[in-house]
């Protein structure tokens, strides 16, 4: 029972930070998980198929916020869902885990410069950036083969090019929606339905916080947006430094 309730308050914490600013559901919730002892690949199963339901109601609430840009998530999602189907077999049958700390120090760099940006906030981009697929792939890969990470890479990227903060979080978390599906998929092809004592209080959390999030992103200025980015990719970025060096 104590595991339920820490589970569900990990989901309801995760996709709270998740629908505000973008991202780290699935890296709070792995990271979470692994602290408490979860295989890597188990956590990752875990995680991604309690996102099929948190980022489905995250969506929702985005949608309805009129925070998401379609073809943003069109250019994002195709790709992403490529690369999560990928990333999910690799995890699934090969450890890919001395990789992760270039992404992690690349992480670090995007979550500088975004702040150094939310000092100075040019015209947002009003057409998405033709390098977006090539970026929703490799996103995808990385956040099923790590447990997490598509919405630090998606959105760290994006807002440092210049796009929309609202809109950029709007849609990376819509695009999600699909990508999960597809790493979802994958791992229960692979590794057989995670179980449920484990999903069922990660999902009621994740999905109790997710009408907070569009909420939240539709009131909040550009510039505070963009530094609350900011702070939690560096933060995130130096904590998985730390625990890959140790």
């Amino acid at each position: 029972m104590s595991e339920f309730f820490l589970l569900l308050a990990i989901g309801f914490f995760a996709q709270l930070v998740d629908g505000a600013l973008g991202m780290a559901f699935g890296v709070l919730s792995t990271t979470a998980m692994l602290t408490m002892g979860f295989p890597p690949a188990l956590a990752s199963a875990v995680v991604h198929t309690a996102e099929v339901f948190t980022t489905g109601a995250s969506a929702a609430s985005h949608i309805y916020h009129r925070n998401v840009d379609w073809r943003l998530v069109a250019r994002l999602g195709i790709a992403g869902v490529l690369g999560a189907i990928l990333g999910a077999w690799i995890l699934s049958n090969v450890d890919v885990t001395a990789a992760r700390r270039y992404v992690y120090i690349y992480l670090l760099i995007m979550g500088l410069y975004i702040l150094y940006k939310s000092t100075r906030i040019a015209p947002a981009r009003e057409k998405a950036a033709g390098w977006t697929p090539p970026l929703g792939f490799v996103a995808g890969f990385l956040d099923a083969s790590g447990g997490g990470g598509w919405g630090p890479m998606t959105t760290s990227t994006l807002l440092g090019a210049g796009h929309a903060p609202r809109q950029t979080v709007g849609s990376v978390n819509t695009a999600e929606f699909f990508v999960t599906i597809a790493a979802a998929t994958t791992f229960i092809i692979e590794l057989g339905l995670s179980p449920l004592s484990h999903l069922l209080p990660l999902v009621l959390g994740g999905v109790l916080a997710a009408p907070f999030g569009g909420w939240a992103v539709k009131r909040v200025s550009p510039r505070l947006l963009m530094r609350g980015v900011g702070l939690l990719i560096v933060a995130l970025s130096i904590y998985q430094l730390f625990r890959l060096l140790r």
